[in-house]
């Protein structure tokens, strides 16, 4: 579904990605894990547009996005929920959710998609006329997932969902996850928390400074002594 082949992205004279590849099978849930720094969300944000790679291609379903605009890569059916959340905080619940909508004309199919986020996320629903900016953390990550979800996407790119969160919260945002991903989404999972990753993970790779250092399955890589004395604190 998703391939990314080579690419090397810079921050100015910064060398960001040096050669990344991966890809990302239909029906998945691929994490990419690392350390705060390693190149996670320069990955997610070369894949959605808002960097260009200087060498190297992203494919989607059989399509390049080399030149493709942030806006139309939603169009194909990619959402990001970025990091941070980032949020409409002087909007309502709903106005954050019609806008994660833009693409999208068919207003029965908007009031579907209203009520699906309302089933993941009942809080939502309750505070739906409420400003954003007041939610707390975790319905913030709510509602940027939410959002996120209203554009139908068949792949959703989420970048540390759990970052800032309760250790309850953060249980809850990632059965959450693997609900969005029962109902037919493929999830591409940038995480610090690599324990709740990999365990909710079907395949995941390893950055370190801009690269690749490892890959495989999921559940291995819980069990690899190196990689449990890295990220996983033991």
């Amino acid at each position: 579904m998703l391939i990314v082949k080579d690419i090397q992205v810079y921050y100015g004279a910064i060398h960001a990605l040096h050669g990344i590849s991966f890809e990302v099978q239909q029906g998945e849930i691929v994490t990419l894990i690392g350390a705060n720094g390693a190149g996670k969300s320069t990955v997610l944000k070369t894949i959605s547009g808002l960097l260009r790679a200087k060498s190297g291609d992203v494919v989607y379903t059989g399509k390049s996005l080399r030149n493709v605009d942030p806006h139309n890569i939603v169009k194909l059916g990619l959402a990001q929920v970025p990091e941070g959340r980032r949020i409409f905080q002087q909007m309502t619940v709903l106005e954050n959710l019609e806008m994660g909508a833009f693409i999208r004309n068919d207003r029965a199919e908007i009031e579907a998609g209203f009520e699906q986020v309302f089933q993941s996320f009942p809080r939502l629903k309750e505070r739906r006329k409420q400003l954003a900016g007041t939610l707390s953390g975790g319905e913030q990550q709510m509602l940027a997932m939410g959002r996120a979800m209203m554009s139908k996407p068949q792949l959703l790119m989420l970048d540390e969902p759990s970052m800032g969160l309760s250790p309850i919260l953060v249980n809850e945002i990632f059965s959450i996850i693997a609900q969005v991903h029962q109902s037919g989404t493929t999830v591409l999972l940038v995480e610090q928390n690599a324990r709740m990753a990999l365990s909710i993970a079907h395949r995941a790779y390893v950055l370190e400074t801009g690269r690749i250092v490892k890959s495989g399955d999921a559940k291995e890589l819980m069990d690899d002594d190196a990689i449990r004395k890295a990220y996983l604190g033991h």
